[in-house]
């Protein structure tokens, strides 16, 4: 069976790599049928590699040639994939991807372009890297009603926060590391402002769910704002900050997703994923807490989530694989602020009197080096705009930064 792979950068030669490696292997897991990598796709020469003479620059090479029966797409962004990808699938190629821009805005389009033609469209590395995620989220867990999904989804951001947490670095000390170890890119916007991880939420919101969720209806916020003041105040609290993509059903109809730094006590599994690893918790009705935890990225664990789904093509060539979502609305996902209680941890220049005076009992946290003027400490249970009515006009408290506490 001939595959074809569009992109040559870090996944796709990975796809390469994995797909000829494991030759012999592939054949036993797909029911006899052999997978071999004829067509490579990328507008760039790579002169001297041992496949240059796969590669085309011309899409059309890989559209029109019949015996290409599945495509991994590991190109990145929205065009020209979306337009590639469509073309192929309407076509009657399948089509797996690591491209989790593309399967959070357009991948309810393409699921249908793909249950239209009869062909499959999979996303198994979209989220979490070698992580397997998406499987057992839409196979393994079906029988449960999914109650939350919480994860570590970005490894740049976990990198970073471990070094502060342990090393004692400055926010952009430990960003300039993690660029210098090639886990930050030279804008690491992406990263350090959730975007990436907010679309593995709507990714995984959408699956769990079953309705399209988009990235701009999830709230986002990203870590630039965390210091190392806040770090030692909530380690002495028995916590840690990690960014989160949190998923919250509400009803049938009402969900509530977003990302955000949150405090995370060390009882959680989630406390101990340092560095670039990720980690996806799902809370079932029926199974209870399960918790993925891997690679999130990098060339091989990536590419191995891409060969799984391609080989999982294979194997359903002559039926539909049974996967995907329908379509979400406007008012589908509520805002978070209004309709989700949790703790919040806040830093403020006050006194005890005041805090008192304004919350009640809360719980005061220290840090050495603490001025006589600061406080911090974790609220009672509320909603974010309780507690933004709570501080509204009120005089004697400065908030230098709040965080969300998470109960997973």
């Amino acid at each position: 069976m001939k595959v074809a792979v569009m992109g040559y950068g870090t996944v796709g030669s990975g796809v390469v790599e994995v797909i000829e490696k494991h030759s012999d292997s592939l054949v036993k897991k797909t029911g006899g049928k052999s997978i071999e990598v004829s067509r490579i796709l990328d507008l760039r020469d790579f002169p001297g590699d041992k496949h240059e003479k796969l590669f085309t620059k011309d899409f059309n090479d890989i559209l029109n040639d019949k015996d290409i029966a599945i495509v991994a797409e590991t190109m990145g962004g929205i065009n020209p994939a979306f337009d590639f990808t469509m073309k192929l699938l309407k076509a009657g190629k399948s089509v797996v991807t690591s491209n989790k821009e593309l399967v959070a805005q357009r991948g309810l389009e393409l699921l249908n372009a793909a249950q239209e033609s009869g062909t499959n469209y999979l996303f198994e590395a979209s989220v979490g890297g070698g992580i397997p995620i998406i499987r057992p989220l839409a196979q393994c867990l079906s029988a449960n009603n999914i109650e939350g999904i919480v994860g570590i989804l970005n490894g740049t951001t976990n990198f970073i926060l471990t070094m502060m947490i342990e090393q004692g670095m400055q926010f952009d000390e430990a960003l300039k590391l993690a660029q210098e170890k090639g886990y930050a890119e030279k804008d690491p916007t992406a990263d350090i402002q959730g975007h990436d991880a907010c679309r593995k939420v709507c990714i995984l919101a959408s699956l769990a769910f079953g309705k399209h969720v988009y990235p701009n209806q999830v709230e986002t916020e990203g870590i630039t704002n965390i210091t190392l003041e806040d770090v030692s105040y909530i380690n002495s609290a028995g916590g840690v900050i990690k960014l989160l993509g949190q998923i919250i059903y509400i009803s049938d109809d009402k969900i509530a997703a977003f990302v955000s730094p949150a405090v995370v006590y060390n009882g959680s599994q989630l406390a101990s994923v340092k560095d670039v690893f990720n980690a996806v918790l799902v809370r079932g009705d029926a199974v209870g807490d399960v918790c993925f935890y891997g690679p999130g990225a990098g060339k091989l664990p990536t590419a191995s989530a891409v060969v799984a789904d391609i080989i999982d093509c294979a194997k359903h060539t002559d039926r539909k694989k049974i996967f995907g979502w329908g379509e979400g609305s406007p008012d589908y996902v509520v805002d978070y602020k209004s309709s989700v209680k949790m703790l919040f941890y806040i830093r403020a220049k006050a006194s005890c009197t005041k805090i008192n005076s304004v919350f009640g009992e809360v719980k005061y946290l220290t840090r050495k080096g603490q001025p006589s003027d600061e406080v911090a400490f974790i609220t009672d249970i509320m909603t974010e705009n309780e507690l933004n009515k709570l501080l509204l006009d009120v005089d004697g408290i400065e908030v230098i930064n709040t965080i969300k506490v998470t109960n997973y």
